[in-house]
């Protein structure tokens, strides 16, 4: 039994307003229907983070100031890799060790197998682990970049996004480098579609979540009773997805031992996805010891890889 996610379930549905983690999105399913939403064309996410990775590599690699002895590019949540490679491609001439980090076997084992054809002569250093015990694993006297692609800071609210890149900052050294992807402030057209493709496939994606409890805690969620949701506050400059009750329900999961009731219109809050910009990011960034240094932007200035330095 996953008692990560057992835990969460007792937690999450015992309370009101009911909450479940975003992270438990990720099983094998979740983790395949969410490379599929990457490649719909109302998710701009990826397509425009590419766009910098595949134009301004070699002004990024340029920026990140590196030494001349051997680093350690650590990659948290690597995922597929896709975007890395045009990165180690511009750095081909530099000596590294390059960090995969992430809590799926099978993810890092495919992208061991796509770097090695791609790079054969670059150690790769897979670790499967929660990132802050991945970091404190990596050697204390090697320069290190870390790469935090995706917009996966902003699935967390400010304050623990501030927490977050606080507990980095304090396993970085002076001179250190951060780079940091995340999505910009940018008007509802653009944003609630990426949320809500035509094809369904981000519906599907949000609702496994719930299949997951069905298949790994015996629970009976009806999926048809569900609706997935996504709203967003463009002044607030916050996406959320929530699973909603159609109807009046319970629901036993054996695991638990527990049904739960749900009125309907009832949500179930998943996730959150905080768009930014520079000054939302200095204000999270006060006291952490990072500094930020530049902004590459796509063309249409959706997304922004933002380079962060290690003062203290």
């Amino acid at each position: 039994m996953n008692q990560a996610l057992t835990l969460e379930v007792m937690a999450g549905l015992s309370r009101r307003p009911r909450k479940l983690s975003s992270r438990f999105f990720y099983d094998a399913l979740g983790s395949d229907l969410f490379v599929q939403i990457t490649k719909t064309p109302e998710y701009y996410l990826t397509a425009a983070e590419r766009e910098i990775f595949e134009s301004r590599s070699g002004e990024l690699v340029r920026a990140l100031a590196l030494p001349e002895g051997p680093f350690e590019l650590i990659e948290l949540g690597a995922g597929d890799g896709h975007k890395t490679v045009l990165l180690l491609d511009a750095l081909k001439e530099h000596t590294l060790v390059y960090v995969p980090v992430d809590i799926a076997e099978e993810a890092l084992a495919q992208l061991q197998v796509r770097i090695h054809s791609r790079f054969p002569s670059l150690e790769v250093r897979p670790l499967r682990a929660e990132y802050f015990a991945a970091l404190r694993e990596l050697c204390p006297d090697t320069r290190k970049v870390v790469l935090f692609l995706g917009s996966n800071l902003g699935n967390l609210v400010d304050v623990e996004a501030r927490r977050f890149l606080m507990q980095l900052s304090e396993l970085l050294h002076a001179g250190d480098s951060v780079l940091l992807g995340l999505d910009l402030i940018k008007p509802a057209s653009v944003v609630l579609p990426a949320y809500n493709d035509a094809a369904g496939i981000t519906r599907a994606f949000n609702l496994n979540l719930l299949a997951r409890i069905n298949r790994e805690l015996g629970g009976d969620f009806d999926l048809e009773r569900w609706e997935h949701r996504p709203s967003y506050d463009e002044r607030e400059g916050v996406a959320r997805s929530a699973l909603v009750s159609v109807i009046q329900q319970s629901v036993r999961v054996d695991a638990l031992e527990q049904s739960f009731d749900f009125d309907a219109g009832e949500p179930i809050h998943t996730e959150i996805s905080r768009k930014y910009s520079a000054e939302i990011l200095r204000e999270i960034l006060k006291g952490s010891g990072l500094e930020l240094e530049r902004i590459f932007l796509d063309s249409r200035a959706y997304f922004g890889d933002f380079l962060l330095r290690k003062t203290l």
